[in-house]
């Protein structure tokens, strides 16, 4: 089970190191490098957040007042072939977010991530009581490609134009070919990708 404090995992060879060896870390350092998720709060203050996997108990939280954008509870969001992990504050439920890791093409692919109602864009009405959840949804996706021996390397879709102009604009996404009537399909990685989970790593 992850904490709050997660070390990333991985061995000394140099393709698993060259995605955090930058100046600040030498290859012996990285090591020691540890995973410290956070949102920040209405006062801007950074809030430790724990990330563990997903219960039965936090599916069906989605389905009761308030309710959730989308109910965890559905058979696709279910399947197991998807990692589910819930983040939290202490106790309560921030976000929710499901993972396939695709290993014929060494990427992870963020299936789906959801803020509590109070901290979705879509839900709270404008004055949300967490900020930040998106971008630490998706650098959980990047160290999880990490931690399979891929490059950092994920993969998700934008269900809007929206979330299509933030994922550019915010993450440094790069659209891929799309050869399906689907959602836009997006790539975060290579220094995209380092520069969202070095804002959590100390």
């Amino acid at each position: 089970m992850f904490t709050a404090a997660q070390t990333l995992r991985g061995s000394a060879a140099k393709k698993r190191l060259s995605f955090l060896n930058v100046l600040c870390y030498t290859v012996y350092e990285v090591m020691d490098v540890r995973f410290k998720p956070f949102v920040f709060d209405r006062m801007n203050r950074q809030i430790p957040v724990s990330i563990v996997p997903m219960t039965q108990a936090d599916a069906e939280l989605t389905n009761l007042p308030p309710v959730w954008q989308t109910s965890w509870t559905s058979e696709y969001l279910m399947e197991e072939c998807f990692e589910k992990y819930a983040a939290r504050v202490d106790d309560e439920l921030i976000a929710l977010g499901a993972y396939e890791i695709l290993s014929n093409s060494l990427v992870v692919h963020i299936v789906y991530m959801e803020a509590q109602p109070e901290s979705n864009p879509n839900l709270d009405d404008g004055k949300p009581k967490y900020t930040g959840v998106g971008r630490l949804m998706i650098a959980y996706g990047i160290k999880l490609s990490i931690d399979n021996g891929f490059a950092g390397d994920v993969v998700l879709e934008a269900k809007t134009t929206e979330l299509a102009r933030h994922y550019e604009r915010d993450f440094g996404a790069v659209r891929l070919p799309v050869f399906a009537s689907s959602a836009p399909r997006y790539l975060i990685a290579d220094e995209a990708a380092k520069r969202i989970l070095f804002t959590y790593l100390s």
